[in-house]
């Protein structure tokens, strides 16, 4: 018997749908919603959800808080051997890496690297408890390939008191990409 559950990639519209007709019907709305967000990924979790997680409740539990490995850095002199971008089914992953958007993505990731060192963290870990700082998510899927990964990746956990809004200000200028709602807007 389920007793929570949640959805994955679905609008706020549906999740706001959902919600009324389980309240109408005495059922169980949804809890959360499953999203990607990284720092490259951040329109959905952080423009379209914020109202939902305030009107009713709902959590988001992230995936792809390193984009893939990405942000790991592993890919800032190419596509290594054994990295999931050399296999033939992430050919689109190696695509987007090899990109103009993706030379970018690592430009930002190397200045982000000198944030993650005076944090005295990874920027696997920095990424993570990034994404750990949204008031919205509850919780972060973490995709790991091995024990020494996801010890360094729940080593964020550590981080997260360390990124203070002047941090994560610094972390919005690198990126350039914060979303801008119509309330940030002064006219």
């Amino acid at each position: 018997m389920s007793m929570y559950w949640g959805t994955s990639r679905w609008s706020a519209m549906e999740i706001m749908e959902a919600y009324s007709v389980a309240r109408q019907f005495n059922l169980i709305p949804p809890v959360c919603e499953q999203a990607e967000y990284h720092l490259f990924q951040r329109d959905k979790v952080e423009m379209q959800l914020p109202e939902l997680y305030h009107k009713i409740g709902v959590g988001v539990v992230s995936w792809s808080p390193l984009a893939c490995g990405i942000v790991t850095g592993k890919y800032e002199n190419g596509i290594p051997e054994s990295s999931r971008a050399s296999l033939k089914s992430y050919q689109w992953l190696k695509e987007k890496i090899l990109s103009e958007d993706g030379r970018k993505q690592q430009a930002k990731l190397k200045e982000l690297t000198h944030i993650a060192e005076k944090l005295s963290c990874t920027l696997p870990q920095l990424a993570i408890a990034w994404c750990l700082r949204n008031e919205g998510v509850s919780s972060v899927l973490l995709g790991t390939s091995n024990p020494a990964q996801l010890t360094e990746n729940l080593g964020a956990i550590q981080v997260l008191p360390k990124i203070t809004a002047i941090v994560a200000s610094d972390i919005d200028k690198i990126l350039g990409n914060r979303p801008q709602s119509k309330k940030d807007y002064h006219h």
